[in-house]
């Protein structure tokens, strides 16, 4: 089947029926765990159908065991390969089974049947996909993360954050509830994504019904140029300037740094800074996002070796140390979160 191929979504997050959350009196801080599970593939390459491995979803349990010790259940958002691996399936599996985590849906296009979409950078978006693949790829995700887990997935995300123009109504006839796919303080269009620049970090109701949750990955701009961050950091990265290195003026000076909150190249000041910024504008749910394929060395930029792999483990211990006690907050998974707030959501 030959489908045309659709321009990329503009703007960022295009969906119907945006809503703001009413929240609770006696709402805490509440931090979710997404972890994109999934396969090692070469960051810096193309994106090949070919990559399939899930040597790293052995050592899961070393992430899982910082995530027990710490009280928190994380959610786990898989791709077709690990869905579909022996592997991965008996080791994500048993942290199921025993009651540990949350299953939810991540889709890389490039690894996910069917294979009709043109191969290249632009769609490794899934938003950029016909309608029709986008709702084959995540209806066949969906169906074998079932047969695999025993769960039908209620959390989403695209693959590079890649929301477009039909994601929202295929999550809703495919029965998701949360999407965790926007990523503010980012932008993806230099490669046809979404640019997430000016996103706000907030949760809103989405989708016909309004019953679709949408939790962004936390990120944000800090320094005191902070309030002007999407224009500047856009202009920063123009050619001209990037030519006399400003990105990592602004950031060496913290007169502006762009943050995702994540373990993976972030250290652990900048993580509580970026806490504490968003909470003192009023931020009441944080996703917190890492790489499982990063809990095995050298699969990914971040954690190259051992060393590195009990740093990266000691500084996931410590933030969640830090969210817990010294902000007083508490973990949920994406699903816990959409149960809390679902019977405030028209109060």
């Amino acid at each position: 089947m030959s489908l045309p191929v659709e321009q990329p979504a503009r703007p960022a997050f295009p969906c119907e029926g945006r809503a703001p959350v009413h929240w609770p009196e006696d709402w805490r801080p509440t931090l979710v765990t997404a972890i994109s599970t999934e396969e090692e593939f070469d960051w810096s390459g193309p994106f090949d159908p070919r990559q399939r491995s899930v040597e790293a979803a052995k050592h899961l349990e070393r992430g899982q065991r910082v995530f027990d010790d710490s009280g928190v259940r994380p959610t786990y958002i898989v791709d077709h390969p690990i869905a579909t691996d022996p592997i991965s399936i008996a080791s994500l599996g048993a942290i199921h089974a025993s009651g540990r985590c949350e299953i939810g849906a991540h889709l890389h296009p490039w690894v996910n049947p069917p294979f009709e979409d043109p191969p290249g950078v632009r769609h490794s978006f899934p938003g950029n996909l016909p309608g029709e693949l986008e709702h084959h790829k995540l209806r066949q995700l969906a169906h074998a993360i079932q047969a695999s887990f025993g769960v039908r997935p209620c959390s989403y995300q695209a693959g590079r954050y890649g929301f477009g123009p039909n994601t929202a109504r295929l999550l809703e006839e495919e029965g998701f509830s949360v999407d965790l796919s926007a990523s503010p303080a980012f932008d993806y269009s230099g490669e046809g994504g979404p640019d997430y620049s000016d996103f706000s970090p907030e949760p809103f109701w989405f989708g016909r019904e309004r019953k679709l949750l949408a939790l962004p990955v936390t990120g944000g701009y800090l320094g005191f140029l902070s309030r002007s961050g999407p224009n500047l950091h856009r202009l920063s990265q123009s050619p001209p300037l990037r030519s006399l290195r400003v990105p990592g003026v602004l950031a060496r000076t913290r007169a502006l740094e762009r943050v995702r909150l994540s373990p993976e190249g972030f250290d652990l000041a900048t993580l509580e800074r970026l806490t504490e910024s968003l909470l003192d504008r009023g931020a009441r749910v944080f996703v917190l996002g890492l790489h499982s394929p990063s809990f095995l060395p050298g699969c990914t930029p971040y954690v190259r070796n051992e060393r590195e792999l009990d740093e990266f483990l000691d500084r996931l211990a410590r933030y969640y140390r830090f969210f817990h006690s010294s902000v007083g907050g508490r973990s949920m998974t994406a699903a816990e979160v959409h149960r809390s707030l679902a019977p405030t959501k028209l109060s």
